[in-house]
């Protein structure tokens, strides 16, 4: 058995890269292997094994998916969440550590909940896992002439506590530091060697035992993932079949000469920049809050699309207030004479808790109880998916959200990833999904019974109307104020 005084080199050491998106664990990957093995420009989905001999050593690296470092573990897709958890065992027989890799920067983000959500996913793995973790600080250049000691010091007792929990161990790497042609500078070989004494070091503390993950709960996950795959393809198949039939009936009808749609979600869903996918270019603010309905048009494939942008609702029915509410309602109002399709949208970055669902649906219902056969769910944040398919990912969420919304609209869903608008493929289909829409529904566009309609519609002008009054108020009462300052 290894003695905590004996760290004699191992022949081989087995290391797991945790961390948030865009933590630095592929680089730190590459650097640790000394050449370019992770993918820096996508996305890890799903956990990526690489292997290498470093310093007389086998070193196999094992990395993770990442989770967004703002959000809380309840909003980390499922599928994620599991990933996390069989990352320890694809380097069987198991990680001898866990590295988790934080950038080193000088902004105050090292808050309670920040740790919170550090730690959660982390356990995620058990509590055990605290004691196979060392703390990889990257970007050590950003340091200048500040140790890392002073630096954990200034950050303060979140950052401080969370290295409690990983023993007080940690290690400062700078990815920048690259081997040339194969053959690493003396600078860059020092701090991987330096790494990988210390993990040999934490494993001499562990009486030379590697992590081992509880094998019920690995076997239930891989189980899950088993089916969940099964069904995904089973839905691919199912979807298939659905447009093959629907486009039989595009045939058979007259194309639409224009589409009319419009976008509905919660709040940051990513609404805005959606339509400014589909029409190609920049007519929605974005990362701004929307309060009121926002219509834009232009040509797609030669064809007129009218957009509008219902605000964005609360993620709980309750808390949406009653003028946004009413907003939301007349945004079908908008397009005359109906939308073709509302196109719900949801991040696929993101998981929803059941109960989010059920508010979802409620918000939904603001546009009359017809308007699920018009409706299509749209996933933003294709990027964030990697290798993985969109049909995996709602299996994945099991019947809370995802499975059950998708079927309530039919099996109608479409993928879209905003941050490479140029990709006009992506728009293309999406309209002809809309298409298929038209003509599942006999040809017919969406929209609300006449009376509810000019309802909505002398809400809507008397909504204006109190603002103008409100504005035109304001304006007097200023004009007062200055008659009166002007007079003294």
């Amino acid at each position: 058995m290894l003695l905590e005084r004996d760290c004699s080199k191992l022949p081989d050491l087995r290391v797991v890269l945790l961390g948030g998106t865009g933590s630095g664990k592929s680089s730190s990957g590459n650097t640790i292997l000394g050449r370019e093995e992770f993918d820096l420009k996508t996305r890890t989905a799903q956990c990526v094994k690489r292997q290498g001999e470093v310093a007389g050593r086998q070193v196999t690296v094992v990395e993770a998916p990442g989770w967004f470092t703002n959000i809380g573990l309840t909003y980390t897709p499922q599928i994620t969440k599991d990933e996390i958890v069989l990352s320890s065992s694809i380097c069987a027989p198991g990680p001898h550590a866990f590295l988790l890799v934080l950038c080193v920067d000088h902004t105050d983000n090292h808050t309670r909940y920040w740790r919170k959500i550090v730690e959660t996913h982390v356990e995620l793995l058990g509590e055990r896992a605290w004691n196979h973790t060392m703390v990889l600080f990257i970007c050590g250049d950003l340091l200048g002439d500040t140790s890392i000691q002073a630096y954990i010091k200034g950050r303060g007792k979140n950052l401080m506590q969370l290295l409690e929990k990983c023993g007080n161990r940690y290690h400062v790497f700078s990815n920048k530091k690259k081997r040339a042609g194969g053959q690493g500078t003396n600078e860059n070989d020092t701090q991987v060697t330096e790494l990988l004494e210390k993990v040999e070091a934490m494993v001499a503390s562990n009486s030379g035992q590697h992590y081992e993950v509880d094998r019920t709960r690995l076997k239930e996950i891989q189980e899950k993932k088993k089916n969940d795959e099964q069904r995904a393809q089973t839905r691919v198949s199912k979807v298939e079949e659905q447009r093959k039939h629907l486009q039989t009936l595009k045939r058979d009808a007259h194309p639409p000469s224009e589409f009319r749609v419009v976008l509905f979600g919660y709040r940051q869903s990513g609404k805005s920049a959606t339509g400014n996918t589909i029409l190609g270019k920049d007519e929605f603010e974005v990362n701004n809050l929307t309060a009121s309905c926002v219509v834009r048009e232009g040509e797609v494939g030669g064809r007129k699309v009218t957009v509008v942008e219902a605000p964005g609702y609360a993620k709980t029915f309750n808390d949406t207030p009653d003028v946004t509410k009413k907003e939301m309602g007349y945004s079908v109002s908008l397009c005359p004479p109906g939308p073709h399709a509302v196109l719900l949208v949801i991040s696929a970055a993101l998981s929803f808790p059941k109960e989010e669902c059920t508010d979802m649906q409620e918000h939904l219902k603001l546009l009359g109880e017809g308007v699920w056969s018009h409706t299509m769910v749209v996933f933003t944040r294709g990027d964030w998916l990697g290798g993985t398919s969109i049909e995996q990912v709602i299996e994945s969420e099991g019947e809370s959200l995802h499975r059950g919304l998708v079927e309530k609209c039919g099996n109608r869903y479409h993928v879209l990833n905003n941050s490479n608008k140029g990709n006009r493929t992506q728009v293309i289909e999406l309209l002809n999904k809309i298409e298929e829409i038209v003509a599942g529904n006999g040809g017919r566009h969406y929209e609300l019974d006449g009376k509810r309609q000019e309802e909505k519609k002398t809400e809507h002008e008397q909504r204006i109307t109190d603002r103008l009054m409100k504005v035109e108020k304001q304006r007097k009462y200023l004009q007062s104020l200055k008659s009166k300052f002007m007079s003294m």
